[in-house]
C-alpha cells in the first residue's frame, strides 16, 4: 500500500510539474506573441489625398502615374501629382542646379503645398537630397522627403565594379545580387538617417524598390512568378530599365510608402495589362502586391514603424 502511495504521489508530482512547464510554455509564447504584436505596429495609414512632386530619372518618372492610377482605384481621393521634373540618368543635385526661373521643384516647394517630395538619387555624395530637404522644411514643417534609391545599373555597383562588356541578367544569383547591392543599400540608408538627426527631426524616408526588385528575381529563379520565365522578362535591356511587370512593382512599393498602406487587392493596375498576361495576371498582381508591401514592412526607414 504504501509503495503504491509512494508511487502515486511521484506521479502526481510529475504531474504538476509537466503542467507547470506547459503553463510557463504557454505563458512564454504568449508574451512572445505579444512582443511580435508590438513590433509590428504601424502607424496609421495615410488616407487623405496627397500633393507629391517628383524629381527622377528613368528609373523613377513613370512612377507618379501609377501611383495616380492605384489611387484612383483604392479609393484614394484628392491625391494630386504637383509637377515633375525629369532628367535622364540623373542626380539629384542636377534637379537642383536648373535655372531658377525654370526650376519648377524649387517653385513648387517654395508654395509650401507640396506634401511629398520623392527623391531618385543614383549614388551617393548627392548634396541634392540635402538642399532640396532644407528648402522643403523652410516652406512646410510637415513636409515627407522620400528617396528611392535604384536597383543597380547593369547589375553592378558602379562606383567600385567596372561595367563588364556583357551582362547576363539570367545568370546572376539572388544572394549575389544582395551581396552586390550591400554596400548601396547601406550608405543611402546611413546618409538617410544623418539627414535625419542634421534637421532634427524624421523628414527622410526610404521607399525600398530595389529590395523588392530583388525578391522578384529571386521568385523567377525560383519558378514562382506566374507569367514571368526568365530575369531578363523584367527589362527592356543590359542597364535595368523596366518593363511593365517591373514598373508595376516599383509603383507599389511608392503607393505604400507614401499612403502607409498595404496595395494588396488593389485591382490590376493599367501598366500591368499592358504586359497581356491572360489568365497569370491576377496572380502577377499579387504577387507584386505582397513583394512590395513586404519590402516596405521590412526596412527600418520606411515610415511604416513609429
Amino acid at each position: 500500500m504504501f509503495e503504491h502511495l509512494r508511487t502515486s504521489t511521484r506521479m502526481s508530482l510529475a504531474s504538476l510539474m509537466l503542467l507547470a512547464l506547459v503553463s510557463v510554455g504557454r505563458t512564454a509564447e504568449s508574451q512572445d506573441k505579444t512582443l511580435a504584436a508590438k513590433s509590428l505596429q504601424l502607424v496609421e495609414p495615410i488616407t487623405k489625398g496627397q500633393r507629391v512632386f517628383t524629381c527622377g530619372h528613368s528609373f523613377h518618372v513613370w512612377v507618379p502615374g501609377i501611383v495616380a492610377d492605384l489611387c484612383k482605384k483604392g479609393g484614394i481621393e484628392n491625391h494630386n501629382q504637383v509637377g515633375l521634373s525629369s532628367i535622364g540618368g540623373s542626380r539629384t543635385i542636377q534637379h537642383w542646379d536648373i535655372a531658377e526661373d525654370k526650376n519648377t521643384a524649387k517653385m513648387a516647394l517654395k508654395t509650401g503645398n507640396v506634401d511629398v517630395l520623392t527623391l531618385s538619387p543614383i549614388f551617393l555624395p548627392d548634396p541634392g537630397i540635402e538642399n532640396f530637404t532644407a528648402l522643403a522644411l523652410e516652406h512646410n514643417k510637415e513636409i515627407r522627403v522620400i528617396v528611392q534609391p535604384i536597383w543597380l545599373r547593369w547589375d553592378i555597383y558602379e562606383p567600385t565594379t567596372q561595367r563588364p562588356a556583357k551582362v547576363d541578367h539570367n545568370a546572376i544569383t539572388g544572394e549575389e545580387l544582395r551581396t552586390r547591392h550591400a554596400e548601396h543599400f547601406q550608405k543611402m540608408d546611413e546618409h538617410v538617417r544623418d539627414l535625419n538627426k542634421k534637421f532634427g527631426k524624421t523628414v527622410l524616408y526610404v521607399a525600398p524598390a530595389p529590395q523588392a526588385v530583388i525578391a522578384l528575381r529571386e521568385k523567377i529563379i525560383a519558378g514562382e512568378a506566374p507569367g514571368l520565365k526568365v530575369q531578363e522578362d523584367l527589362f527592356t535591356d543590359e542597364l535595368g530599365h523596366c518593363k511593365p511587370p517591373l514598373m508595376a512593382l516599383v509603383g507599389y512599393v511608392n503607393f505604400a510608402t507614401i499612403y502607409r498602406r498595404s496595395p494588396v487587392g488593389l485591382p490590376v493596375p493599367e501598366i500591368l495589362k499592358q504586359s497581356k498576361l491572360g489568365d497569370q495576371e491576377e496572380k502577377l498582381n499579387l504577387l507584386l502586391q505582397e513583394l512590395a508591401w513586404n519590402a516596405v514592412l521590412e526596412h527600418p526607414l520606411s515610415g511604416l514603424k513609429p
